[in-house]
Parts: structure tokens; C-alpha cells; sequence
């Protein structure tokens, strides 16, 4: 029965020269994720409030733009009312929330 230093059994083959793995130095830059930010209907909160809050909390939202989301709020339930970076869709949540509104958990948009 051969041994363990047997020839037979391990003989010595050169091993073959490997490449080493390629690396690549690019770097795949991905857009943080928007949130959306969402107010409910609800049936306290009366329109000129919640257009009082979406034109003193959102950013560039005249009082004719928060009318049609007031109207969009009451007739569908929910609207839209911001999307945008999640340090900032937290901060719109927390303030409109803040004010009474009924607000929809944060989503990814």
C-alpha cells in the first residue's frame, strides 16, 4: 500500500501562474431615494387650515397650488404634497403633522 509520500499518489506539478483579479477603480454613484410626503383627508382639519400649512411648511407652494391639493386631499383622500430627499420629506412630515394634519407614513417615491 503506497504511502503518504508516495510519488504516486502526490506527484509535483508546477502550478500555473494565475492573473490576479481585475479591480475596477469606478465608482457607481446612486441617487439617494425621494420620499414622498402625503397628507390624509381627515374630518377636523378644515381647507384653509391645511392650506395654511402647505404654504407656510413647503417650499415654493403658492396658496393657489395648496387649494388644489386642499380639493385633491378632500376628494380623493390623500395627496402628494412634496417629494424629495428623506432629511427634508422627515422634516415636511414632522411639521405638517405637528399642525394636526393627518399625515401617511413616509414612502419611497
Amino acid at each position: 500500500m503506497p504511502t503518504l509520500s508516495s510519488p504516486t499518489l502526490h506527484p509535483k506539478v508546477a502550478a500555473a501562474p494565475t492573473a490576479a483579479p481585475t479591480q475596477s477603480n469606478q465608482t457607481i454613484r446612486k441617487p439617494y431615494p425621494n420620499f414622498k410626503v402625503i397628507v390624509l383627508n381627515d374630518d377636523f382639519n378644515t381647507f384653509e387650515h391645511v392650506v395654511h400649512c402647505l404654504v407656510k411648511y413647503i417650499p415654493d407652494t403658492s396658496s393657489d397650488r395648496a387649494w388644489e391639493l386642499a380639493h385633491q386631499i378632500h376628494n380623493e383622500g390623500q395627496a402628494v404634497v412634496w417629494v424629495g430627499p428623506q432629511e427634508q420629506a422627515e422634516l415636511y412630515h414632522m411639521q405638517l403633522g405637528c399642525e394636526g394634519l393627518t399625515m401617511a407614513p413616509l414612502e419611497a417615491a
